[in-house]
């Protein structure tokens, strides 16, 4: 018996329509799910704002690879100050991308 393990198929994302909405709606459901996840922290809202703005802005340099753009928030957020916050760059990311596909209504645990 062999397991081959097939590759998951990228997630592109239908190009951004409306850039203000998108960016509003993933950082209240950013913080929303950051608040719920442990405890409500004022730096949540920071991290949210953040998050979300490097989000649309990679969307509106032409990024729409769900995967590229969790690398890009992974990246831009290492220089955030996560020092009072439960969370890491990588939590962060993990979380957009979570509520992304949630919002598209893919199954986070196969990709389909």
């Amino acid at each position: 018996m062999t397991d081959s393990a097939e590759p998951i198929a990228p997630i592109t994302l239908p190009d951004i329509r409306h850039p203000d909405k998108e960016e509003e709606w993933l950082r209240q459901s950013l913080h929303t799910w950051l608040d719920e996840e442990f405890l409500p922290e004022t730096v949540n809202a920071k991290i949210a704002q953040r998050a979300s703005k490097i989000f649309v802005r990679q969307r509106l340099e032409g990024e729409n690879d769900l995967g590229s753009l969790v690398i890009a928030i992974i990246a831009e957020m290492r220089a955030f100050d996560f020092s009072r916050s439960f969370y890491s760059e990588f939590a962060v990311a993990n979380a957009v991308s979570d509520l992304i596909l949630d919002s598209l209504g893919i199954d986070r645990c196969c990709g389909e």
